[in-house]
């Protein structure tokens, strides 16, 4: 292997994800003028209803539970005068906004791979033969998966999402938002609404932790999840995540074409050889091909080039 042709690759996808990093980085500022203004995959009108849909789902689910904490007895009225000020406070924030982001656009990948290849978003091969296994635990936390998987999809149709599939630091947000808002007189009701969302929230129950969970459970077996077709789209993702040391926002980001160069390298990282990385772009990406030289970057040399990108800086 000559060393100049493989640092000349890594030239290539170091500047390749230097300028998905720039594209990354515009995003929030970008998504939330889209959302403000009412007026490209990453910016689809129908992801922009999607995150729009999910934010008012969020904060009606708050408001809702603010009006129970009161005794309200008209919690819809209550929650539909108050609805646009607390969706637009929740806009706001830039994790939050990108989280959901995220979540539409693995909505949408998922959405695509069924009409294109026929790839079910709740069954996948895999979920069917870790169900099956003669593993009772094993079968069981699939089941668990499977059941989490389907109320998403079922969920994401809708454009709504349960607070307690929320990430732990953004449900913080999202009630520190709701008691931030709260008039003086509604103060109390909603701390008590905070308190009682939170007693009743479990991370390691939502459907981010079931996957991870799941895919943590496989130990070496979980390069087979690295496999789109074989894993379905929210296990692919989260094995991606995991095996790559990336942030399971980030791999769903890295699915979009301007992100190509971060898939490429978040699977080799992850452990893919390069032939296994080609089949995944044929899958995902069928018209574009991988830079030449590829198949001469090291896993240990693509975890170097993800860790010292920075995604994020300009957002």
């Amino acid at each position: 292997m000559s060393h100049s042709s493989e640092y000349d690759v890594e030239d290539v996808l170091r500047l390749d994800l230097a300028e998905s990093d720039a594209v990354i980085g515009s995003l929030g500022p970008i998504l939330r003028h889209l959302l403000a203004s009412e007026s490209h995959s990453l910016f689809s009108d129908e992801t922009i209803a999607r995150v729009r849909g999910i934010t008012e789902d969020i904060a009606r689910q708050l408001l809702h539970a603010q009006a129970a904490a009161a005794g309200t007895a008209m919690p819809e009225d209550f929650a539909a005068a108050c609805l646009d000020p607390l969706a637009d406070a929740l806009l706001g924030n830039a994790a939050l906004l990108s989280h959901l982001h995220a979540l539409a656009l693995e909505w949408q990948l998922a959405e695509r791979l069924h009409a294109r290849n026929g790839l079910d978003p709740v069954l996948s091969p895999m979920l069917q033969a870790l169900i099956a296994s003669s593993d009772a635990r094993t079968a069981a936390a699939a089941m668990t998966a499977l059941a989490a998987q389907a109320r998403f999809v079922q969920s994401l149709r809708r454009m709504e999402l349960a607070l307690t599939e929320l990430p732990g630091d953004l449900l913080h947000i999202a009630l520190v938002t709701l008691r931030t808002l709260a008039s003086e007189a509604d103060g109390a009701s909603a701390q008590a609404a905070t308190a009682a969302l939170r007693a009743g929230f479990d991370e390691a129950r939502s459907r981010l932790g079931l996957l991870s969970r799941l895919v943590t459970g496989m130990g070496g077996g979980a390069i087979a999840a690295l496999s789109v077709e074989h894993a379905g789209v929210a296990i692919f993702l989260t094995a991606i995540s995991i095996g790559s040391g990336q942030d399971r926002d980030l791999a769903i980001l890295s699915t979009n074409d301007r992100q190509l160069a971060r898939l490429a390298l978040a699977l080799r990282a992850a452990g893919l050889k390069p032939a296994a990385v080609e089949e995944q772009f044929a899958y995902l990406h069928p018209d574009v091909a991988l830079p030449a030289g590829f198949g001469q970057v090291r896993a240990d040399r693509a975890a170097a080039l993800l860790a010292a990108a920075t995604p994020f800086s300009a957002g």
